[in-house]
C-alpha cells in the first residue's frame, strides 16, 4: 500500500555530512525551521567519525530549492558540514507499505571485499527491496569481523525459508554465517 503527498507542497530531500560533533542535527532542523519546512521523514547515523544524515522535508509553495541551498550553504560555512539538496516530484514523495514479509539478514565472518556486494546483487535479483542496511567491523585489528544487517521486504511469492536458502550458497562461497529471520515492523 502507498499514499503519494500531493497538492500545495514543495518537497525536497536533504543529505547533511560532516565530521561529527554534538549539535549537527540542531544546527539542521534550525536552518528548516527558519525556512518554515516541515521535517516529514528522516534518518541519521554516525559512519567512523562522520556524522550522516537525510531528510524529506516539505514547504508550501511556491518554495525553491535555491532558498535550500542558499540558507544551507551559510550555515555550512560556519560549520563544516556539506549539505546537498535534491527536489522530489510529487510521485517521488509516496510512503510505501511492504508488500510481502519483511526479514533481518545477518552476516557475520572475516573482513573481506566483496560481501555487502555479493549479498545484496543475490537479494536484488530475485525482486528483493532492501529497506534498511548497517555494517560494522568488530573483533580485534588482528582477526577483524565484518557485521551486515539488512531489513529487507521479502516479493509476495517469496518466504523467509526461500530468502534463507537462496543465501545458502554464499555462506560457503564467502565463509560467512548467514541468518534470516521474519520480523514485525514497528510503527512510531
Amino acid at each position: 500500500m502507498s499514499h503519494c503527498r500531493k497538492g500545495n507542497l514543495s518537497h525536497f530531500a536533504v543529505t547533511i555530512i560532516g565530521k561529527d560533533r554534538p549539535g549537527i542535527v540542531a544546527d539542521t532542523a534550525e536552518v528548516l525551521y527558519r525556512l518554515g519546512c516541515n521535517v516529514e521523514d528522516s534518518s541519521c547515523t554516525m559512519l567512523g567519525g562522520e556524522f550522516a544524515m537525510i531528510l524529506i522535508v516539505s514547504h508550501e509553495k511556491p518554495f525553491s530549492k535555491k532558498k535550500l541551498e542558499a540558507e544551507f550553504g551559510l550555515k555550512n560555512l560556519d560549520t563544516g558540514l556539506s549539505a546537498f539538496i535534491r527536489s522530489l516530484k510529487d510521485d517521488e514523495v509516496c510512503y510505501l507499505q511492504p508488500s510481502g514479509e519483511l526479514c533481518l539478514v545477518s552476516v557475520y565472518g572475516s573482513d573481506k571485499p566483496g560481501i555487502v556486494y555479493r549479498v545484496t546483487r543475490e537479494l536484488a535479483e530475485r525482486g528483493v527491496n532492501i529497506t534498511d542496511l548497517n555494517t560494522k567491523l568488530i573483533g580485534s585489528p588482528e582477526e577483524p569481523v565484518y557485521v551486515l544487517m539488512l531489513e529487507a521486504a521479502l516479493p509476495p511469492e517469496m518466504s523467509v525459508d526461500d530468502a534463507s536458502a537462496l543465501l545458502e550458497k554464499l555462506k560457503k562461497e564467502l565463509s560467512v554465517e548467514i541468518s534470516v529471520r521474519l520480523i514485525t515492523p514497528v510503527s512510531l
